[in-house]
């Protein structure tokens, strides 16, 4: 395949997914990283795609508060430091607790580092998070699904999903957000999840929110939580000085975490 046909089949992935990582077009088109990285730069180049870490994205005009990324174009951001606050979060959970996780990238991939923890019970709004302790096989493990109608980040929402959790409580929520600011707290672009999320809240004896440093000044139009609510707050070292003092103000107590051995 000429490098033009291949940069044109990646774009249609792009478009048709909303995301790529360059392993998954490494194995698809059986060439080297290198190629592969140098299709996206002359796509980015040419403003087709976004370039982010390990992959990219369809390129988004769309900023206001309503504005709902799929579960692909968020999968394929700040993948290291994701990696670096699940495995600070996974570090809270005790074996034998009941913990939920709301649907997002980040709760996603805390999910795969819990799926190795004994005899937990795992409350979900995401089937993809249902699925990394499905495929385990663990016969010590309980997996709660809430059900409900599929949002665009591959959240269950609605009066299914907040009628099931309303009849639960669990020791520890991990909640997935969008932003977070001072006045506006932890929010979502999505009213329906922001009442799933808001159910969770409510059921859970502890709030930790993992959240990128990204996330810092970001409003989604639906407020989950105030940022007092939460009792641990994990980030990144991206996230500046003055979020930091903000943040440490608000809620019971803000971890940094960073690469392995940092």
């Amino acid at each position: 395949m000429l490098a033009p046909q291949r940069q044109q089949a990646i774009l249609e992935l792009v478009r048709r997914h909303g995301g790529v990582r360059v392993v998954e077009l490494v194995r698809a088109f059986g060439v080297s990283d290198l190629t592969i990285r140098r299709d996206l730069e002359t796509l980015a180049g040419r403003g087709l795609l976004a370039k982010v870490r390990g992959g990219a994205t369809i390129v988004s005009t769309a900023v206001g508060s309503t504005h709902e990324p799929g579960f692909a174009v968020k999968a394929v951001r700040q993948e290291q430091e994701k990696r670096a606050i699940a495995r600070r979060a996974a570090a809270l959970v005790r074996p034998g607790s009941a913990v939920a996780l709301s649907a997002g990238t980040t709760t996603w991939t805390l999910a795969r580092h819990l799926a190795a923890v004994p005899a937990l019970t795992i409350v979900t709004n995401s089937v993809r998070i249902a699925d990394v302790f499905r495929h385990t096989g663990r016969p010590d493990q309980t997996v709660v699904l809430t059900g409900g109608v599929r949002t665009p980040s591959d959240a269950l929402v609605g009066p299914l999903a907040v009628a099931a959790i309303r009849q639960l409580n669990v020791d520890v929520l991990f909640l997935g957000v969008h932003g977070m600011t001072v006045r506006a707290g932890f929010t979502t672009p999505n009213m329906m999840e922001a009442e799933t999320d808001r159910a969770l809240v409510k059921a859970a004896s502890r709030l930790v929110v993992p959240a990128d440093h990204t996330k810092w000044g970001t409003i989604g139009i639906s407020t989950i939580a105030e940022l007092g609510e939460a009792d641990v707050l994990i980030s990144d070292p991206g996230l500046p000085p003055p979020a930091r003092e903000a943040l440490a103000e608000h809620v019971g107590e803000l971890v940094i975490a960073g690469p392995p051995g940092a």
